[in-house]
């Protein structure tokens, strides 16, 4: 099991396959919404992500059913992510601590400058960060 999701596993409280998951439908999501240059690299640096998005980049994309449908017109973007984690059997303060341990590893090996300039081109995400 790589670093990123042994430490999101542990500090959510959640099993190794389930923060996997989520980790791959977050980075999926930063991937499609986010600065495109900064999500590239962010996601480059920490060892194993690229594989989590790949194959976990068709979990979270647009569907959601009725009320991922309506997120969407309304603009999806964070609210549409919360949603589809919850529908994982995540909870809020679950998928707030995973935001922040994820974005912690990606600062670890990322820096700085690149986290934030990802979570910046992200409406809403910085509330959850």
């Amino acid at each position: 099991m790589n670093e990123l999701v042994s430490r999101v596993s542990e500090s959510v409280g959640i099993s190794p396959d389930l923060a996997e998951k989520a980790i791959g439908m977050m980075l999926g999501f930063l991937q499609r919404e986010a600065d495109d240059g900064a999500v590239a690299q962010m996601i480059e640096a920490i060892p194993g992500a690229t594989e989590l998005v790949a194959r976990f980049n068709g979990e979270g994309s647009g569907g959601g059913g009725l009320l991922g449908g309506l997120m969407a017109s309304f603009g999806g973007g964070v609210m549409a992510l919360g949603q589809q984690l919850m529908s994982q059997g995540l909870g809020m303060g679950e998928i707030t601590s995973l935001a922040k341990e994820t974005m912690a590893v990606a600062r670890e090996h990322a820096g700085d400058e690149i986290v934030d300039k990802v979570i910046g081109s992200v409406p809403g995400l910085s509330q959850f960060v």
